[in-house]
């Protein structure tokens, strides 16, 4: 019997890697899926070859599902979040002429660097995000919101062209996934100066999507889908697999980047300015481990909230985190699930041991820079 073929689009970043894993390690073909990932320029195209139905999955940013569940940008579709792709994994930074601009700052500092960027010159900060609905724009509004004397235009900027765009003085400033944040520094126009995991220490990155009557229509394929990228994650996130997977990703069909760019984001270890030695950053990129790939709902309620929805709007987001199905088909493989599909985002200041079918799972932190917290715990899902 053939494979069941399946169209799946995605940008070329690090953190597309479970995907192109499943695909050339043969967990898809295990599942029997015959995986064909399809490179899209942006996000706003992937969007909408999904919600026309030219893709039956795709990986997307985090917000993507939950602001077309509110019907915010593009067309019209009720998209539904499967499960997580990534956690964490963004960087910002800023061009060269500005890093000389704001002189000697300690890396990964959220204060001191807003408090720098204040005093600059008054004209607005032009800073490059990939896209209006992404965990990057997202984090930069909570960061500066406590800045209001701070001036920024946002640019949306496609991934692969901020180095340019960071070059050519087109912005100030970007915030970006990987390996886009080491092009930028490997081609000595910018500087990296925190990553995001220094505003939300356990953000919600990108996320395996796909149309909500796709997914009722194929259960099988659906379920498939999931069991192949959980295994891709957790094969992923293995320390002796990290050379084969920079290996796999950096070839020409896929990133077509050399293994020096892709290597920081896979190992942690990132080099913030053109001939520095490199930083480790501790949970920089997450695929499987501290239950990454568990779609949180309030993680959807977070970014709903971001997004300025009200309590109606913020049980829709809920609702297309689709923890149900992660719980279905990933409990059978032995898949650790969590208690609860909610936590008081904000709360974990160190890895923390919570119940879990298995017995414990250990969660990693996910403080906010600020000291807030998020309970959405009276906002049900619809």
């Amino acid at each position: 019997m053939s494979n069941t073929v399946l169209n799946c689009g995605y940008v070329p970043l690090v953190d597309s890697a479970p995907l192109i894993i499943a695909r050339e390690l043969g967990f898809a073909a295990e599942e029997g899926l015959d995986l064909n990932l399809i490179q899209q320029p942006s996000w706003s195209a992937l969007r909408d070859m999904l919600a026309l139905g030219h893709l039956d999955a795709a990986q997307m940013l985090s917000p993507m599902p939950v602001a077309m569940s509110l019907g915010l940008g593009g067309l019209p579709a009720k998209i539904d979040s499967l499960m997580g792709l990534s956690a964490n994994g963004t960087v910002f930074g800023v061009s060269t002429r500005l890093a000389d601009a704001l002189g000697m700052l300690p890396f990964g500092d959220p204060n001191l660097l807003l408090s720098a960027l204040i005093t600059r010159d008054p004209q607005p900060l032009r800073v490059g995000v990939p896209f209006p609905f992404s965990m990057h724009r997202l984090l930069l509004s909570y960061w500066i919101g406590t800045a209001p004397d701070l001036k920024v235009e946002i640019v949306t900027v496609p991934p692969p062209r901020m180095a340019d765009a960071v070059a050519e003085g087109h912005v100030d400033a970007f915030w970006v996934g990987e390996p886009w944040g080491s092009a930028i520094v490997g081609r000595g126009v910018g500087s990296i100066l925190m990553a995001g995991r220094h505003v939300w220490g356990f953000a919600p990155e990108k996320v395996l999507a796909a149309r909500h009557d796709w997914i009722a229509d194929n259960p099988d394929t659906t379920r498939q889908l999931m069991r192949a990228v959980y295994q891709s994650a957790r094969w992923l996130d293995l320390e002796k697999n990290k050379p084969l997977a920079i290996e796999i990703l950096g070839r020409s069909e896929h990133l077509n980047l050399a293994h020096e760019v892709i290597e920081p984001a896979v190992t942690g270890f990132l080099t913030l300015t053109q001939g520095g030695t490199p930083t480790k950053v501790d949970r920089f990129l997450m695929f499987h481990n501290h239950a990454a790939s568990f779609p949180w709902r309030s993680q959807a309620a977070w970014i709903a909230g971001q997004l300025g929805a009200d309590a109606t709007g913020i049980g829709r987001a809920k609702q297309c985190f689709r923890t149900d199905l992660y719980r279905e088909n990933l409990g059978p493989i032995g898949a650790d699930l969590p208690g609860a599909s909610e936590k008081i985002e904000g709360t974990i200041r160190e890895e923390t041991a919570v119940a879990s079918s298995r017995g414990q799972m250990i969660l990693a932190p996910d403080a906010f820079f600020d000291g807030r917290t998020f309970d959405f715990a009276a906002t049900a899902a619809e």
